[in-house]
Order: structure tokens, then C-alpha cells, then sequence
């Protein structure tokens, strides 16, 4: 797993009022909540500092220590920021072009586990708790299968370790409270908006959601505008597929009907002429007219004859099924697990983890099977219409449409099933601190790891580019998996600042003069990796002569899964 990826040079420029951040390094070092901490004398330090740090991001705490359980064991610092903890390795520093690439890097969101290490005393340290001793040693488990554990020198020091491990643990308590961070947007001077396009449609106006109906053949289905301005719901898109002969009047009137205002909506157009629909739970207590009912029965059939109504939650997981399963898999994966090897496997069994895989994709080769036995409208219905809907509509589509397996096709699908359908990556990664936390994106990911081992020839994209999505989904440089929904995307608030990546060409003029900000998103890969790393997300065994008339197996392998491993450092993908 690493923080980003190496790609092209850019400058990082902070904003004015965050002026004790820039590439000269700390002026001085104050901690977010206003107890100022001791400037950092070394200039290696300060080096590593100036050419590392994000704008607005404030050291809070530092420590000379020493990583353990890596050969040989590295001597280093331990910076602790309020974005992040960070192991600089004496004698390396980061490059001017990748300041957001490093092995060593944990974000605030993506530490799991805290534990403080002093003799025969191990104790871990939650938010807001507090520490009654010198420790020795620290261990970060990571959400993303990694461990960093950090050792502490002695001879005078002791303080600064335990003033950084108290840093992390407030850090870690102010994070979840506010989410102040707030992606970053580029500044291309002296260029308009025109100029730069995302790698791949947002689906955030009209003209993306028109390109892709077009694409699909929907000539059935328009684009609605009804929820425009987030009225009807704002946990779906502004913009959405419904049936050509409803009026947007009785889109508002029967969405309302329907749990979040999540009403019936073209998913997908097969080319053999079924339709793939998503929908939430309609509201038992409700009253609905009958000329809603007659609305609701129309998108339903969306033009045909025969309608299926899959109850999408019939035997699959839940989400804390999905979580709890999770969290064993991870305790498991983790280097200091204490389970004996000729265990492992059934341990690993234990965890359900791959249970719930199978039951996935047996669910979506039978929806497959719906969809192109007879033509037809499918409709996924899922309560909430964020989570499991989206899950097995992707992997329908990742079955049946062999462009959903180009590289392209699919970073276009999980925008349009997950980003812009509004899953809540923010609260099912954790990052909210609530009780609702459930990785399903995550084992969205795992189910495609599985179709890629089984077919390999039938993708383009690898599993280098899987790892690098998986890592993404908890690195705080986009708002794509940092918000819960488009409009919490799309608002402006003033509670928290853009932080703004300058890039400037040779010859341009200075940033401030015509400058556009554009806001980034987790596919702009080149700003985060180079191109010989680009060059791997693509399947060296891809054969698109296969996909005029590529169809997997009815029933895929679900006896051959395998185990996604993830408990490496992903060194391979970071070098």
C-alpha cells in the first residue's frame, strides 16, 4: 500500500493565510489546537519537511525512533501531522515531483489500531485517551493490511515520545470529528477550464449523462433533471436515467415514495434490449395516489412486458456481516498475527470473508442469467439503494458488457454505480467514527480480483491497477472516496480550505494571473504516478479479439477463490 504515486512534477503552493507551511520549510510548529510544540532544530528534519509537506498541514509532533520488523530496521523521525503520520528514513528524503508518494505514510483515517508498547504493558490507545506512560515502542496497524511499528530512542527523548504518541491519538479524535480536509484542486495558469478534461466523465453535468445514454443505446430513457438542485434527494446524482413517457412532475412525486427519495432508475441498457434498474425500499407507511402508483408501475416496466423485482439483499451479507468479516480478515493478514501457520487456512475460513465473495458472485451471475434469458426489466432493490445495489449491478455489468472490463470502461462504471450514485464510502471506510463502518466497496474489489484470476485474457486493466484503486479509497489528496455523496461533493463550505496544486509550465505567467481551479479526482492517475507505473495497470494477457462475443461462465468458479493478498507493503507497485 502507499500514499500515492509517483507521476509528473507539480508545485505545491499553500494558501496565504497558511503561511507557516511552505517549501522553506516550518516557521514554526504549533499544533492545530493552539499548544505549540518545540521547533525542530535538525536540518534534516527541516528538509524532509520543506519538499514533503501538504499545504495547510501542520506538524504537530516529532521523534527520532527507529522502525522495527523490516530488515535491516530503519533509523528514522516519526512526524505526526493532522493529516497524517509519517516515518522519514534518516537519509531519505522526498522527491520535489511525488511529494504525495511514500511507503512510510499512514493518513488519520486509515490507522485502525494504536498501541502503545512499554515493557510487559501494551495498551491501545483509542481517541481521547490518554497515556500514563513513556513508551518505547508504538504500533500503527493500518486499515489497508499495513504495520508500521516505531521504536523509540532513549538518552533525553523520552518526552518527545510520548509527546508524539499523544499527538497521533488527538489527531486521530479531531480527524473523525471534523473532516476538515478538503481535497486538492489544480491551477493550471493562465489556461481555461476547457483545457484540462477529467480522465474520465464525472457524470456531473447533463452532457455526461446524455453521452453515456447515448453510448449504452437507451433510446427509451432521457435524462432527468428533476433533481438538479438536490430536492428530491441528495444522496443521488443530479442527473439521472428515467423512462421517456414519464414527466419530471411525477418523477418528484413518485421518488418520493421511496426510502432517501431513491426511486426506480436505469442502471444499465443491455444490448439485447433488457434493462437494468436500482431502486430503495419503498415506504410501507406512505399513501401513494394512483396516479403515483401508475408512475411508479411505468418507470418499473420501463417499456416492456415482463418486470423481475430482486430482492438484492437475499442471501448476501449484511454490512456489519461485510465489517465484522473484515476486521478478522485484517487481524489475520496483519504481520504481528499471533495464528499458527498450519491454521492459517482455517482462519482464514473462519473470516467469512470469502463466503461473502462467492455469495456476490453467484447473486450476480443469477441476475446475469435474468437479464439475458428474455428481454426484460431487472430492478435491484436494496433499502438504502447505497451499498449492496451497487455492488451487484457493477459486477453484472463487469459480467456482461465487455467494455465495463476495458480500463476505462471500468474506472467509467464505479463513477457512475458508486461515486455519483452516492455509496457512503465516508462512513463505510470508517473515516466517520460511527458504528456503520463496512468496507463493501472493498469487497466490490475483491469480487473483481476473483473474475480477474479466473479470467485473466477478459480484462485490460490488472491487478496492479486494482491495488492502486484499493489504496486510494483512504488517501486524503480527492474528494471521490472523502464524501459520502455528490451534493456533499459539489457544496462549497467555507468550514474548511481547498488546498490548491500549482502546476506551471515553463514559460507561463505566475499562478495568480488567470488561474482556473480544477477539482481532482482519484483517476487522475498522472498526478500521482509516473508513466512506466501507468503502463502497468494495464493486463499484459488482455485479448480484445474476445470481446464481440466474451461471455463468462453461467456460474463462475465459485469453488476456485483464492486469497487476495494484501498484507505486503505493495513495494512492487511503489518502486
Amino acid at each position: 500500500m502507499w500514499w500515492g504515486g509517483r507521476g509528473q512534477s507539480f508545485n505545491i503552493a499553500p494558501q496565504k493565510e497558511e503561511s507557516q507551511m511552505g517549501h522553506s520549510g516550518p516557521k514554526s510548529v504549533q499544533s492545530v489546537w493552539g499548544s505549540r510544540m518545540p521547533e525542530p532544530k535538525s536540518r534534516q528534519l527541516s528538509s524532509c519537511l520543506a519538499s514533503g509537506c501538504l499545504p495547510g498541514e501542520q506538524i504537530l509532533a516529532w521523534a527520532p525512533g527507529l522502525r522495527k520488523g523490516l530488515e535491516p530496521e530503519l533509523p528514522g523521525t516519526l512526524i505526526c501531522t493532522n493529516f497524517r503520520v509519517m516515518f522519514q528514513p534518516r537519509g531519505w528524503e522526498r522527491s520535489q515531483d511525488t511529494p504525495l508518494s511514500s511507503d512510510y505514510d499512514f493518513t488519520l483515517v486509515n490507522i485502525g489500531r494504536l498501541e502503545a508498547v512499554s515493557g510487559l504493558s501494551r495498551v491501545q490507545l483509542h481517541p481521547g485517551s490518554q497515556l500514563k506512560f513513556i513508551p518505547e515502542e508504538i504500533l500503527v496497524h493500518g486499515r489497508d493490511f499495513r504495520l508500521l511499528r516505531v521504536g523509540f530512542e532513549a538518552g533525553g527523548l523520552e518526552p518527545q515520545a510520548f509527546q508524539v504518541t499523544m499527538a497521533i491519538v488527538q489527531a486521530r479524535a479531531q480527524s473523525s470529528q471534523t473532516h476538515l480536509y478538503g481535497g486538492i484542486t489544480l491551477s493550471k495558469a493562465g489556461q481555461g477550464s476547457s483545457s484540462r478534461k477529467p480522465p474520465i466523465p464525472l457524470l456531473e453535468t447533463l452532457e455526461d449523462w446524455e453521452t453515456e445514454r447515448k453510448k449504452q443505446g437507451a433510446r427509451c430513457w432521457r435524462v432527468s433533471t428533476v433533481n438538479e438542485r438536490f430536492d428530491v434527494s441528495t444522496s443521488l446524482p443530479r442527473y439521472f436515467w428515467v423512462p421517456n413517457r414519464i414527466l419530471d412532475s411525477e418523477v418528484r412525486r413518485a421518488f418520493g415514495h421511496f426510502h432517501q427519495g431513491r426511486g426506480p432508475r436505469l442502471s444499465w441498457h443491455h444490448p439485447g434490449g433488457s434493462d437494468l434498474l436500482r431502486c430503495g425500499g419503498f415506504y410501507t407507511a406512505s399513501d401513494p395516489n394512483k396516479e403515483d402508483i401508475r408512475a411508479v408501475e411505468t418507470m418499473l416496466q420501463a417499456g416492456h412486458a415482463d418486470v423481475v423485482l430482486v430482492d438484492t439483499m437475499d442471501e448476501l451479507p449484511g454490512p456489519a456481516d461485510v465489517q465484522l468479516a473484515h476486521l478478522k480478515l485484517r487481524a489475520l493478514c496483519l504481520p504481528d498475527s499471533s495464528v499458527a501457520e498450519d491454521k492459517w487456512l482455517s482462519a482464514l475460513e473462519g473470516t467469512r470473508w470469502l463466503d461473502y465473495i462467492r455469495s456476490c458472485l453467484r447473486k450476480a451471475s443469477d441476475v446475469s442469467v435474468l437479464v439475458t434469458s428474455r428481454v426484460r426489466s431487472v430492478v435491484l432493490q436494496e433499502r438504502g439503494d447505497r451499498d449492496f445495489n451497487g455492488l451487484l449491478s457493477s459486477l453484472v455489468q463487469l459480467l456482461l458488457a465487455p467494455e465495463a472490463r476495458t480500463l476505462f470502461g471500468f474506472q467509467s462504471l464505479v463513477q457512475r454505480e458508486w461515486v455519483a450514485a452516492g455509496h457512503p464510502f465516508l462512513t463505510r471506510l470508517g473515516a466517520t467514527g460511527t458504528s456503520e463502518e463496512a468496507p463493501v466497496f472493498l469487497l466490490f474489489l475483491d469480487c473483481v480480483w476473483q473474475l480477474l484470476q479466473q479470467f485473466p485474457a477478459e480484462f485490460e486493466f490488472s491487478e496492479f491497477f486494482l491495488l492502486a484503486l484499493h489504496d486510494s479509497v483512504r488517501v486524503p489528496d480527492t474528494l471521490t472516496f472523502l464524501r459520502n455523496t455528490p451534493w456533499e461533493r459539489g457544496k462549497q463550505s467555507g468550514q474548511f480550505n481547498s488546498y490548491t496544486q500549482v502546476y506551471t509550465p515553463g514559460n507561463s505567467q505566475s499562478p495568480a494571473e488567470n488561474s482556473v481551479n480544477l477539482q481532482l479526482s482519484v483517476w487522475d492517475w498522472e498526478l500521482r504516478y509516473n508513466n512506466e507505473q501507468i503502463l502497468r495497470f494495464h493486463n499484459p494477457g488482455y485479448n480484445p479479439e474476445h470481446r464481440p462475443d466474451s461471455w463468462f461462465p453461467r456460474q463462475p468458479g465459485y469453488c476456485c477463490l483464492d486469497m487476495w493478498d494484501l498484507r505486503s507493503d505493495s513495494g512492487d507497485a511503489a518502486t
